[in-house]
């Protein structure tokens, strides 16, 4: 029996197979296009990097009006994850738009392990602590971008001493006889 739904998860199965985003892959299980399997990559320059995180997604008859049901398979410590692998993520709850297929649902918790929400938390013990390393990120980050800032300088230096050095060098004459 085809529905609404049935019929969704199929197109979107398809978007996810013909146009994949970096890092995430999910598919329906062999037997239900109801339940997916995911795997979410973790994103570069964050304590997750790489990272292979497993997710089950499971949809209703309502979707897409509905956001389906994520969770983490793989332990994960995030301040917007449950204990359970539940996602505190506002698409996925009062935010949830139809509008939204399962390539933008990944490609959102990839997003989130990037760039959590300490304000919602689900896991108060990981909001803190990283609510409390927030300034150490900052001077990382900074102390980063001087190191960058520094490395073009000297480069610059560099280049404008080669090309005076090139410049005051006597040219040869030939001579043609």
């Amino acid at each position: 029996m085809s529905t609404p739904a049935r019929r969704r998860l199929m197109r979107d199965f398809k978007r996810l197979q013909e146009d994949p985003p970096t890092g995430v892959s999910g598919a329906p299980t062999d037997n239900n296009i109801m339940i997916w399997n995911a795997v979410i990559f973790g994103p570069h320059d964050t304590p997750f990097e790489d990272g292979t995180f497993k997710l089950t997604m499971e949809f209703t008859g309502e979707y897409p009006n509905k956001p389906p049901t994520v969770r983490f398979v793989s332990k994960v410590f995030h301040p917007n994850v449950y204990a359970d692998g539940g996602i505190c993520l506002d698409i996925l709850q009062n935010r949830w738009s139809p509008t939204y297929d399962v390539s933008a649902i990944l490609t959102s918790i990839q997003s989130l392990l990037s760039d959590p929400n300490p304000n919602s938390p689900a896991n108060s013990t990981a909001a803190q602590l990283y609510k409390e390393n927030q300034s150490e990120r900052n001077l990382r980050e900074v102390a980063s971008a001087s190191r960058t800032f520094e490395r073009r300088c000297y480069a610059a230096r560099v280049f404008r001493s080669l090309s005076a050095a090139a410049a005051a060098k006597p040219k040869r004459r030939r001579f043609v006889a």
